[in-house]
C-alpha cells in the first residue's frame, strides 16, 4: 500500500505542475480544433500506437496528424454536403477523411464537399434517412442474443451485431426480421455479449463506490465524469487511499451510461489523463469529436493504457440489465474495473468508458459514452489545460 500511496502522490504532484504550466501559455477555454503548434507525440504514445495498432512510429505519427486535419475538415464538409450528407469516416489507407453524399446531390454540393479536402463517395441512403432507421429499430425490444446496432456510413446502413452462437435463436430472428422492415439493415456477427466493466474493490485504483471500483473519466468544474452503472445518484465515492472524494450528483443507467460526481474533502481537479507510466500524462485541451476509424487510446485503472480506432458512433448496446443509446464502439481492450475511465484523441477528450466484450490479452472491443453529451445533460464545463 505504501508504494501505491507514493505512486497517487507524485501523479497528483506531476499533475498540478502540468496544470500550472500549461495556464501560462494557453487560455482556459476548450479547444474545438487541434491547435497548429501541436506538440509532438510522446514516445510513450507512438508505442502505445506500434503495439495495439500495428504501425512503426513514423507510420503513427502520418497517422496522428492526417486525424488531427480529418477531425478538423469533418464539420465543414458536413455542412457543404447540407442535406444529401450521407455520413463520414476517417480511411487509414489514404489518411483522408471519406464523406458519403446521395446520388442526388448537385453538383455544385459535390464541389463543395472536395474543396474541403474530404473524399467523396456516392451512396442511395442519407444520414438521416439511416438515423431514421436506426431510431425505428431502437422502439424494439431486443433480445440478449442481439449485441447492438448502430448505423454505418461505409456501409450506408444500419449494421445489427447478433452475439454468434444465438444467431439461429428464434427471438433473434425475430429482432433482425423486424428490424430489416425498419429500413436499410445489414447483420453482423460478434463472439460474445457486451458487458459492463465494473469491479469488485480491490486496493490502490482510482476511487470506489460500494463495494464497486471504477475509474476516472474527466475533470469538469466541480467534479468529475464517469460511467452510470458505477454508482446511483447519492452515493460516496472514495479515493484510492479511502478518503472521502464526494458524492454522485447525477447517474443514469441502462438508457444512457453516464454520471457526474462532486469533488471536494481536500482533492481537487485537474485537466489530466493518467498515462500510467506508458505514455506522459496527457493534458486535456478540449473535446472534438473524432471521426470514425481515427485512432483513439483509452486510460483506466485495471488495464491501463490502450489504443485502437473508432468503429461506430451512436450504437444501441444492449447490455443485460437494458439498452444503452448513443454510444461510441472502439476496438480498444478493457477489463473490469475500467469502467467510468477516459477516452482521449490527441488532446481531446472522447467518452467514458462503458462496457464491452473480450479482454486485454485476446482482444475485444469497448463502448464509450461520449462526454459531450454527458456535459450537455448536466450543464457540465470541461476542466481544460
Amino acid at each position: 500500500m505504501r508504494r501505491i500511496r507514493l505512486l497517487h502522490a507524485g501523479v497528483a504532484a506531476l499533475l498540478m505542475l502540468g496544470s500550472w504550466s500549461a495556464a501560462s501559455t494557453l487560455p482556459a477555454a476548450a479547444h474545438d480544433t487541434a491547435a497548429d503548434d501541436a506538440p509532438p507525440a510522446s514516445a510513450g504514445l507512438l508505442h502505445a500506437m506500434q503495439r495495439d495498432l500495428g504501425l512503426s512510429s513514423d507510420q503513427a505519427e502520418a497517422r496522428l496528424a492526417a486525424e488531427r486535419t480529418a477531425r478538423d475538415v469533418a464539420p465543414t464538409a458536413r455542412r457543404a454536403a447540407g442535406a444529401a450528407y450521407g455520413g463520414s469516416w476517417f480511411d487509414a489507407d489514404s489518411e483522408r477523411l471519406t464523406v458519403a453524399v446521395t446520388s442526388d446531390a448537385s453538383a455544385a454540393t459535390l464541389r463543395a464537399v472536395r474543396s474541403t479536402g474530404a473524399t467523396v463517395r456516392t451512396v442511395e441512403h442519407s444520414a438521416r434517412q439511416l438515423d431514421a432507421t436506426k431510431a425505428r429499430i431502437d422502439r424494439l425490444s431486443a433480445p440478449s442474443g442481439v449485441s447492438s446496432w448502430h448505423v454505418d456510413p461505409a456501409a450506408n446502413a444500419v449494421v445489427v451485431n447478433v452475439v454468434e452462437a444465438e444467431r439461429a435463436d428464434n427471438d433473434v430472428r425475430r429482432f433482425v426480421a423486424r428490424a430489416r422492415a425498419a429500413g436499410p439493415v445489414t447483420v453482423e456477427t460478434v463472439p460474445a455479449a457486451p458487458r459492463t466493466f465494473a469491479a469488485g474493490t480491490v486496493g490502490g485504483d482510482p476511487y470506489y463506490t460500494g463495494n464497486v471500483r471504477c475509474s476516472i473519466g474527466f475533470s469538469v468544474h466541480g467534479g468529475f465524469v464517469t460511467a452510470g452503472h458505477c454508482g446511483g445518484g447519492g452515493a460516496a465515492v472514495r479515493g484510492w487511499d479511502g478518503t472521502h472524494i464526494g458524492t454522485f450528483q447525477g447517474s443514469s443507467f441502462p438508457d444512457n451510461d453516464y454520471a457526474w460526481v462532486s469533488v471536494g474533502s481536500g482533492w481537487w481537479t485537474v485537466p489530466v489523463v493518467l498515462g500510467w507510466g506508458t505514455v506522459p500524462d496527457r493534458l486535456v485541451r478540449g473535446s472534438a469529436e473524432a471521426p470514425v476509424g481515427t485512432s483513439i487510446c483509452r486510460s483506466g485503472s485495471t488495464t491501463h493504457w490502450h489504443c485502437g480506432t473508432v468503429l461506430a458512433r451512436n450504437e444501441t448496446v444492449n447490455y443485460s440489465q437494458g439498452a444503452v443509446h448513443q454510444m461510441t464502439k472502439t476496438s480498444v481492450c478493457a477489463e473490469p474495473g475500467d469502467s467510468g475511465g477516459s477516452f482521449i484523441s490527441g488532446d481531446q477528450a472522447q467518452g467514458v468508458t462503458s462496457g464491452g466484450w473480450g479482454n486485454c490479452s485476446g482482444g475485444g472491443e469497448t463502448w464509450f459514452q461520449p462526454v459531450n453529451e454527458i456535459l450537455n445533460r448536466y450543464g457540465l464545463t470541461l476542466h481544460t489545460a
